[in-house]
């Protein structure tokens, strides 16, 4: 029986990820900040749920050994943890900065580098990494964010070809916008300069009305695209997942530059 240690089992795709698995014969290692708060990953079978924050080295090790402890192995790792800041850049704080990277990309590397020794010496494993349209398409009022998935996206295909002689795969999954918690783990920075609020305001009444011809992933939809990505033994880099992710990577990739630019700037008009 196979194994995936899962971070942000909590909600959303981290959640629906656990539960799909454990549903596909898999045992599963749900991490969470709060396990003391989950009350229904842990009524199911060959499911381990225990604390972890990715922001904190030691307690990746403990949840780490844990899992090793309860199941033998880890044959795939999803990275999922991780929040948006979202609002103006210039109004964000130091610490905003710092918070947004230290979850959404040295999170990664730190549960990444945990796990990589196990894989390596099993010589297989598929590291799954939460990315987003964000991360290929940078937009207004979420540069703070947008910057740390671009990371993501650079440090999971580097990591890929590193890999691969040991026949370690990594996957990167773009959802666009989807109904999850996630819109509970954003933070705006407070915006106290008056000259961004006609732009803010046409865009977020805007944005809506634009993107609602494009159909969004499902939490279940996302969790089904990782499991495909994790068992489907390709060589496939990027899962798009959500018409809306796919409209606006097109946007970006099927047109110039230039092109691109003006019709970006001109969309939410």
């Amino acid at each position: 029986m196979k194994t995936i240690f899962i971070t942000g089992a909590s909600s959303g795709f981290g959640k629906e990820s656990a539960k799909l698995f454990q549903s596909k014969g898999w045992n599963v290692i749900a991490t969470m900040r709060s396990p003391s708060k989950e009350k229904e990953l842990t009524q199911l079978e060959n499911i381990l749920v225990t604390e972890l924050d990715v922001q904190n080295e030691n307690s990746i090790t403990t949840a780490v050994q844990k899992g090793i402890e309860k199941f033998g192995k880890i044959d795939a790792l999803l990275n999922n943890a991780g929040f948006a800041v979202m609002g103006v850049f210039e109004t964000a704080t130091e610490e905003q900065f710092q918070n947004q990277f230290d979850v959404n990309v040295f999170g990664i590397m730190r549960t990444t580098k945990a796990v990589l020794p196990f894989m390596r010496t099993n010589g297989k494993g598929v590291i799954v990494n939460i990315s987003s349209v964000a991360g290929r398409v940078g937009l207004p009022f979420a540069s703070i964010y947008e910057s740390s998935k671009f990371a993501v996206e650079g440090f999971s295909e580097a990591l890929n070809f590193e890999l691969s002689n040991f026949g370690i795969k990594v996957k990167i999954i773009e959802p666009g916008s989807s109904q999850t918690n996630f819109g509970n783990a954003r933070k705006s920075t407070a915006n106290e300069i008056a000259d961004y609020n006609p732009f803010l305001a046409k865009f977020f009444e805007n944005y809506p009305k634009k993107t609602a011809p494009y159909k969004t992933a499902s939490p279940i939809e996302v969790a089904e695209t990782i499991f495909n990505a994790v068992t489907d033994k390709s060589n496939k880099l990027r899962y798009v997942i959500g018409e809306d992710c796919q409209f606006f990577i097109d946007k970006k990739y099927k047109n110039s530059e230039e092109n691109y630019v003006e019709s970006i700037q001109t969309f939410f008009e």
